[in-house]
């Protein structure tokens, strides 16, 4: 699969079918997480894939229950999702909240279905600064095995207890850094258009100074000359 459609396709999949993720897939998707950039190649990281059903029943349970808090949180004016982005209104927000709400309801409720949970630990990450490119390395590489999934912290709500599922060493500093829920989505991968572009996001030699470029619409697959014009 060619760089650039990896990067514009990889998207949140939540709705998963329950085939199996074959082991030489998993293989190739960890071996290109361990080659991701790593301050002075130190490697503070543990992968734990989980496919055992029951493991996973009882990990979805686990799930539920913590997004029940998120939503607690949300409702009552609390935590980070209450907050819309820079420069989104409260009605913009809102729907997306709802979107996102309706997409996670079907994974909650579809948990036991999905073929693979893969655990990410790290320890003295300094802000994640070595896990998360480790994060995305995977699921880019899950990209091109035609492979889904989605990043949640929400388990972190449980942290102790998913420590005690999985053995987690914690006693050496280890900690979980996310959850991703793999499988082979139901859905179509397609690219995120619904993104402000760049030049509203961007700034060049100082904040809030014009960038020098508009990007009105994705510039993958290439467009057309036109596209993208030099800024007045």
């Amino acid at each position: 699969m060619e760089i650039h459609e990896a990067l514009y396709t990889t998207r949140m999949m939540r709705r998963l079918r329950p085939d199996p993720v074959p082991l030489d897939v998993q293989a190739r998707i960890l071996d290109a997480a361990v080659r991701a950039p790593n301050g002075g190649n130190t490697q503070r990281w543990h992968f734990v894939a989980v496919d055992d059903p029951q493991l996973i029943h009882e990990f979805g349970e686990l799930f539920r229950e913590a997004r029940g808090l998120e939503y607690e949180k949300f409702r009552t004016g609390q935590g980070p999702m209450v907050v819309p982005g820079p420069g989104a209104d409260l009605t913009a927000h809102a729907e997306t909240m709802r979107r996102i709400k309706g997409s996670g309801n079907y994974l909650a409720d579809h948990f036991d279905e999905v073929p693979l949970l893969l655990f990410v630990f790290s320890i003295d990450d300094l802000g994640g600064a070595n896990i998360y490119p480790a994060i995305w390395s995977a699921l880019l590489a899950a990209r091109a095995e035609g492979v889904g999934g989605v990043m949640t912290m929400v388990l972190n709500n449980f942290r102790d207890k998913v420590n005690e599922m999985l053995g987690v060493p914690v006693e050496e500093g280890w900690k979980m850094s996310a959850m991703l829920t793999l499988g082979y989505p139901l859905g179509k991968w397609g690219v995120a258009a619904n993104r402000r572009p760049v030049h509203e996001v961007s700034s060049r030699n100082g904040w809030g100074k014009p960038f020098g470029v508009e990007v009105p619409q994705p510039l993958w697959p290439t467009p057309e000359p036109a596209d993208l014009a030099a800024a007045g």
